[in-house]
């Protein structure tokens, strides 16, 4: 699932392709704005607000996206084949003289006033990527209730507004952190920032890397590693579920690197 650093890049790139360009022609795929025509219009920017992308659109108008598990926006130019998906899997197509924005498999497409963005992102907690991030806020949100395990505190977007399954089981692993460990028995605040430093590097890099190594293979030291060796110590990295039923996420981790340091409740699994 794409994270804060992507959708950052990526709103980056369609910001610098299309702010300040008029759209020649836009079609909708999806019944809710098959009917609508933005043409003429003027798309003033792309922002990121977490993993939700906002374009803003001359006349008081947002396209708000979310990618969820696998959308994408591309950019061609003109006569260029598309080549992001087969035709059935757009969602919109936003045409200007130089570019052309396509949106893939985008499971969340609707237009809002700009006025009224906070109906679609106003839940969110700081955005970790944002200038203007409020570490006392994020720090407030992610202990607020201390029971809860940190990995389902720093995954709530109403704690803190960027982190995805990589960015969560990595940080647990850098502190040391059995992903049940409740926010009771956390660092909060060495958790807020770390998660911070991540995503502020790779957008920096352009991939996702926790070890320090950009290489194929080597850029997680637990994530999707489950089964095999940690990189750390040696012992068979673990996998199991964790969340709220219908909103399960796999998690990874070391049970030496990342000892349970309670009694497990009933469901958790042994370090």
């Amino acid at each position: 699932m794409p994270e804060g650093d992507t959708v950052w890049r990526a709103c980056k790139r369609l910001n610098q392709a299309l702010a300040g360009q008029e759209l020649t022609r836009t079609d909708f795929r999806i019944p809710a704005l098959a009917t609508t025509d933005l043409s003429g219009r003027t798309m003033i920017e792309v922002v990121a607000r977490g993993k939700h992308i906002l374009m803003r659109i001359s006349g008081g108008l947002t396209l708000h996206s979310h990618f969820r598990m696998d959308g994408s926006w591309h950019l061609y130019r003109p006569g260029e084949r598309w080549h992001g998906g087969p035709d059935h899997q757009i969602r919109a197509v936003l045409e200007t003289a130089p570019w052309t924005a396509i949106g893939y498999r985008l499971p969340v497409l609707e237009l809002v006033a700009t006025d009224d963005e906070d109906s679609v992102v106003g839940h969110l907690g700081p955005d970790l990527l944002s200038p203007a991030f409020d570490r006392s806020v994020a720090i407030a949100n992610v202990g607020s209730v201390p029971e809860r395990t940190i990995s389902e505190a720093l995954l709530d977007q109403r704690n803190l507004a960027g982190i995805g399954n990589f960015y969560r089981i990595e940080v647990c692993f850098l502190l040391g952190l059995h992903p049940w460990r409740p926010v009771a028995d956390v660092d909060v605040a060495a958790a807020v920032d770390l998660s911070r430093k991540l995503l502020k590097l790779n957008v920096r890099n352009g991939t996702q890397v926790s070890t320090g190594v950009d290489r194929p293979g080597q850029r997680s030291w637990v994530f999707e590693r489950g089964g095999k060796p940690c990189r750390r110590c040696g012992t068979t990295i673990r996998t199991g579920e964790l969340g709220e039923p219908t909103r399960q996420r796999i998690t990874y981790w070391c049970p030496a690197c990342q000892p349970q340091t309670r009694r497990p409740e009933a469901g958790q699994p042994e370090a």
